[in-house]
């Protein structure tokens, strides 16, 4: 038994990572891919069952509970992004130092391009069964929307845009207020189910055009994914190049989320502590004063 315990110990310590930016990294790639693989396992429970076991509001919970999950395992080390937009927001912000965001961004995407691996592993049976063997990316029994969004039939390319920028705004303005110290406080350890509920608000309500992404890397690495697994380079240029809206719209939206919450709520509230800190420092020097003036005449 002891002899098992050096063993497990030596291996512990070869394995162990000490470049803390690396271990932020790692924690992001598989918070990612708890995303990805609960959430995009959702999808194929509703599209290849042909709606007998899921419904949209399943997918939704889905996806937040998977959130929720991500943030837990990943929360401790890198703060749980999971998601570019999110990392892009807050070295805005110059929360987050700006040598951190490619690395992360390369991370979070990787994740998800594991986290797809994962749900093409459990129903790779399934997909090929659902449409004869073949992998579909768009029309009748298209099976490359379970890992990566598509727009639907209605959308517009603009419209589409649109559709990304506003929904990452709204999740980057209540990311924003529930991690603002300022703002009132999320009860520790609660704010991985706080931003999950978020994502679950956010599909239950802007889900239909395209999926609501929201996030580069949770589309980007399926797509890359299911590009390698067999639908082909069509997952980029289908839907006139779709791909480009949710890989770069997010971080738009990112940027307009900010500059909201800055400007309606964030500005004001850290201009408030600032002049409470200087009322303080005055107080203090004067008590200071006070208290030399009265040596000296002691």
């Amino acid at each position: 038994m002891g002899e098992q315990k050096h063993i497990v110990a030596k291996l512990a310590a070869a394995f162990q990572v000490r470049h803390v930016l690396l271990r932020q990294a790692l924690a992001e790639c598989l918070g990612t891919l708890i995303l990805v693989m609960f959430g995009c396992a959702s999808v194929a429970q509703l599209v290849l069952s042909r709606g007998s076991h899921s419904t949209f509001l399943s997918v939704n919970l889905a996806f937040g509970f998977a959130a929720t999950l991500g943030i837990l395992v990943s929360g401790q080390i890198s703060g749980g992004h999971l998601n570019p937009a999110v990392t892009f927001a807050l070295c805005l912000l110059r929360r987050e130092p700006w040598r951190n965001f490619p690395l992360y961004f390369f991370f979070q995407t990787l994740g998800a391009f594991l986290g797809a691996a994962v749900v093409f592993g459990l129903y790779s049976d399934a997909l090929l069964d659902f449409s004869q063997g073949e992998l579909i990316v768009v029309g009748e029994n298209a099976t490359a929307g379970i890992f990566a969004t598509y727009p639907s039939q209605h959308l517009s390319v603009v419209n589409g845009v649109l559709d990304q920028v506003i929904g990452t705004a709204a999740l980057i303005v209540c990311i924003l207020a529930i991690v603002d110290p300022h703002n009132n406080p999320t009860p520790k350890g609660l704010e991985a189910f706080t931003v999950g509920f978020v994502v679950l608000v956010i599909g239950l309500s802007m889900g239909f055009n395209s999926g609501y992404a929201v996030n580069p890397a949770r589309d980007l690495g399926p797509r890359i994914f299911t590009a390698m697994a067999g639908w082909g380079g069509e997952v980029f240029t289908a839907n006139s190049y779709w791909f480009f809206v949710p890989a770069c719209a997010p971080f738009l939206g990112a940027a307009v989320g900010v500059l909201i919450y800055q400007l309606m709520i964030g500005h004001h509230l850290e201009g408030e502590v600032q002049e409470e800190q200087k009322k303080e420092e005055a107080e203090e020097e004067r008590l200071k004063l006070s208290s030399t003036a009265t040596d000296q005449d002691v």
